[in-house]
């Protein structure tokens, strides 16, 4: 990708520069969001950008932009792009000043994670972590990033962060569902990042008469559950078979329907979400 916007203005990548001066790049106080834009559909601008504020406003980080005026940097840059599938990663930076905080959209490669875990399922595996602030997506991300990298030396897909009283509550860029026949379980919504993935996925379950129950998840009690998947951005519903050492009997069918009615959502809803929970 050879261009990226900062504050309003796209330039080439290759005059991207970060002051050593930048102290708050470097204790990473900022917030950030991934998008993804496929086939031309930019997908669910208007709820990846509120939130991108939102956590800023969680870990109280002042700054002069709007809604308004993320959204249009944000179609600007993607109208100027020469491939019409990538993710977009906004970061919005905090500084001493509001007015010199900085706002950067950065357009990556698309993530595309590997088909065959969508048919055999995933693998991952239980750290202690307890997230600070987890309703803000900010920049602070050492412990995810240690607990991933782990993770993925012991080939699973991702990590899951156990709290202090040893309930599941999300994985490290992902969250986390079980479901029993038709009724899918989260962990209480003031524990954890709630995704726009998260968002969309519980509008098309209940939308075809799955219940969604807000309830704390303990591993002991995986074998209680048909199955398990992780969702985000990337990986829309990535079915788990395997956490720790407990195996779940295959990807449920109820899971398998949900993953279907899933992709024909986001093939149809032409990047549009306006439902509500």
């Amino acid at each position: 990708m050879n261009v990226f916007s900062h504050n309003g203005q796209i330039k080439p990548a290759s005059t991207a520069v970060i002051p050593l001066s930048n102290i708050e790049y470097a204790y990473g106080f900022g917030v950030y969001e991934s998008m993804k834009l496929r086939k031309g559909v930019l997908y669910f601008l208007n709820q990846h950008v509120p939130r991108l504020l939102q956590s800023a406003q969680e870990i109280e980080l002042e700054h002069p932009f709007t809604t308004e005026q993320i959204s249009t940097w944000i179609q600007s840059l993607v109208n100027n792009l020469e491939t019409d599938s990538c993710n977009l990663k906004i970061m919005l930076i905090g500084s001493k000043r509001p007015e010199d905080c900085n706002l950067y959209i950065i357009p990556l490669a698309p993530l595309y994670p590997d088909r065959k875990l969508y048919k055999k399922g995933a693998k991952a595996i239980c750290f202690n972590y307890e997230r600070w602030k987890p309703n803000s997506k900010s920049l602070n991300m050492l412990p995810s990033y240690h607990y991933y990298s782990k993770a993925k030396q012991d080939g699973c897909y991702d990590c899951l962060f156990v709290d202090n009283d040893g309930f599941i509550c999300e994985g490290s860029r992902t969250n986390f569902f079980c479901i029993k026949e038709k009724t899918l379980y989260t962990p209480p919504l003031k524990k954890i990042l709630e995704g726009v993935t998260y968002q969309t996925i519980i509008y098309v379950a209940q939308e075809n008469n799955y219940k969604v129950v807000e309830q704390d998840i303990n591993p002991q009690d995986l074998p209680n559950y048909e199955g398990a998947f992780l969702s985000s951005t990337s990986s829309k519903i990535m079915p788990l078979i395997q956490i720790d050492e407990f195996e779940f009997d295959g990807i449920s069918a109820k899971l398998k329907e949900l993953m279907q009615l899933y992709n024909v959502f986001l093939e149809q809803c032409n990047g549009e979400f306006k439902g509500v929970r």
